[in-house]
C-alpha cells in the first residue's frame, strides 16, 4: 500500500524568552506596606479595648471595623508591588 504524503514539520523551537527585566521594588514599600498593617491592627485593637471611651473613635461607631481593616487591605494591595 503507498504511503500517504506527509507534511514533515520542522523539530520544536520554544518561543523567543522575553527579556523584561524586572526592578526591584523602591526602598519605600515594604516600611509603607508594613506600617499599613500594623495601623490597621492597632485601630482595631484600640476600637475593641477602649470601647466606646475613645475619645474621636467613638463618633465613627462600628465604622472604625472599615477603617481598620480598609488599612490592612491596602497593606495587601502593597504587598503585590513588592518584588
Amino acid at each position: 500500500m503507498p504511503k500517504s504524503r506527509i507534511r514533515r514539520q520542522a523539530a520544536y523551537t520554544p518561543p523567543p524568552v522575553r527579556s523584561a527585566k524586572k526592578r526591584p521594588s523602591p526602598r519605600w514599600l515594604a516600611p509603607v506596606m508594613v506600617a499599613f498593617f500594623l495601623l490597621g491592627v492597632a485601630w482595631l485593637v484600640v476600637f475593641y479595648i477602649g470601647g466606646g471611651a475613645t475619645p474621636g473613635l467613638s463618633a465613627l461607631g462600628n465604622w472604625n471595623l472599615v477603617a481598620g481593616f480598609g488599612f490592612i487591605i491596602i497593606g495587601f494591595g502593597l504587598s503585590t508591588q513588592w518584588r
